[in-house]
């Protein structure tokens, strides 16, 4: 075991120590990872170094550069190296981190991350809080202690009773929402039928009046979901303003904060997020802009019953520990690792000051792509970077918008190919686009020319070969 751990060990630090010199995106086809991987179950074993030797060997060349500074495309982050040493630690380990009986050393850890968690991002302190396998989870938690608190306010008890027969629960959200919102809101059995999309302004953000007027229209139980930075423009809703409606109205007010909730530890950027804190749950993702490895979802919620209540079983078996915090009343899962270890170790390493910098500097670099390749000549900035997020769209004059569609597709693939940089597209109000995403904490200012040059060499190509004229 010891040979196949150092085996292990050496193809990590050969990994992480390529990314700047290979390619970011994948080199091999599908055709050739079936070809390595695809066979018949071997009816003898192979000595366990042999196989790590062999499985890092052959998923290289499938595997995508995510974990380093050049990788643009969904909002990834790479992992830190406390926090990746110590997620090794907690494979190794190997607990089963449900409750404190199981591992005590786990359960103790995890709820000093949780406490951190809600210090770095200034949320309310009572709030109860679960480290969940990503932000879809996280959803689904924070949407479940919403739904026991809706009905139990009209009488109903839903962990008893089930949904048939229940009050109705409408569900209002920005038009610009993530699908994990609408997944966790079909798990929980509320249905799509459920969802109001919310119009949005040139901003990408809920408007009080729009809030309003739904409010006013159709009866049933309120949960409002709103966005602290939506995935293509980092649009953060005006919570100051529009919590207080929804709480008005008796409404729950839930958080989408996959990345942008972590814009709240810095002192540029937190005022895009004034009055979030007001919600009644949040939901984020630690393997996005705290850079801990896959997969680490952070719930927290301000009613600390209606999360208990809705999370919490009991067993014959299971001795409910009265002094310390079993992880099992608060998450989703019964066999779980201790994914808040990393957290803590990431937090360790960066301290206060180091999140900070670290947000401040992805916004920063974010704006200088944009910047840069929005010069180009053919280029469209669709939306300047509020946080880490803008979108750029390449266009030929000549061309209508449905073609220069299609020619944007064609200019990512074409900058991805050059395996300088990788960029994913999207589509906003209609239209295609690059979208430009900065999180990775191993992103500096030579990724950033390196993005930017890429692009122009791209660009410049087209123009060569007669595709475009300028």
């Amino acid at each position: 075991m010891i040979t196949a751990l150092d085996e292990a060990h050496r193809a990590a630090k050969s990994w992480l120590e390529g990314l700047d010199d290979r390619p970011v995106g994948a080199t091999a086809s599908l055709c050739d990872l079936r070809r390595d991987f695809d066979g018949a179950l071997p009816e003898q074993g192979t000595a366990a170094e042999v196989v790590i030797r062999d499985l890092a060997a052959r998923a290289g060349p499938g595997l995508l550069g995510s974990a380093g500074g050049r990788f643009f495309a969904w909002v990834i982050g790479g992992g830190l190296e406390a926090a990746l040493a110590a997620d090794w630690l907690v494979s190794t380990w190997d607990q089963n981190a449900a409750l404190f009986a199981c591992s005590p050393a786990s359960a103790v850890i995890e709820q000093t991350a949780g406490e951190w968690i809600k210090e770095l991002l200034d949320l309310p302190r009572e709030a109860s809080f679960a480290f969940t396998t990503g932000c879809q989870l996280a959803h689904m938690t924070g949407l479940a202690a919403a739904r026991h608190a809706l009905l139990k306010r009209m009488g109903w008890d839903v962990e008893e009773n089930g949904l048939r027969g229940a009050p109705r629960i409408r569900v209002l959200t920005s038009e610009q929402g993530h699908g994990s919102l609408e997944r966790a809101v079909r798990y929980l059995g509320f249905g799509r039928e459920a969802i109001e999309p919310l119009e949005t302004d040139s901003n990408g953000r809920v408007t009080p009046d729009v809030l309003r007027n739904a409010l006013a229209c159709g009866d049933g139980s309120l949960l409002l979901v709103l966005n602290a930075g939506d995935l293509n423009i980092g649009a953060c809703d005006p919570f100051r303003e529009l919590i207080p409606i929804a709480h008005e109205a008796r409404a729950w007010v839930h958080i989408d904060g996959a990345f942008g909730l972590f814009a709240r530890a810095s002192r540029t950027y937190c005022h895009l997020l004034d009055g979030v804190e007001l919600a009644d749950s949040w939901a984020t993702d630690a393997h996005k802009w705290l850079n801990v490895p896959f997969d680490c979802g952070i719930s927290i919620v301000r009613d600390r019953n209606a999360h208990r209540s809705a999370m919490t079983l009991s067993a014959s078996y299971i001795t409910p520990e009265t002094l310390a915090r079993d992880q099992i009343d608060w998450n989703p899962e019964w066999s779980r690792r201790a994914r808040g270890i990393p957290v803590y170790a990431a937090l360790m390493e960066l301290g206060r000051e180091g999140v900070e910098a670290m947000i401040d500097r992805s916004c920063a670099q974010c704006r200088a792509i944009v910047e840069g390749i929005g010069a180009l000549d053919g280029v469209q900035i669709l939306a300047q970077p509020a946080l880490n997020q803008g979108l750029l769209r390449f266009v030929r004059p000549s061309e209508s918008e449905e073609a220069n569609d299609g020619f944007t597709d064609e200019i990512i693939a074409k900058i991805n190919a050059t395996g300088e940089a990788f960029f994913s597209g999207t589509t906003r109000r209609g239209r295609r686009a690059m979208r430009v995403s900065v999180v990775n904490w191993r992103t500096n200012e030579q990724h950033v020319k390196r993005a930017i040059a890429a692009a122009a060499s791209v660009l410049a190509r087209e123009v060569a070969v007669g595709r475009w004229v300028i």
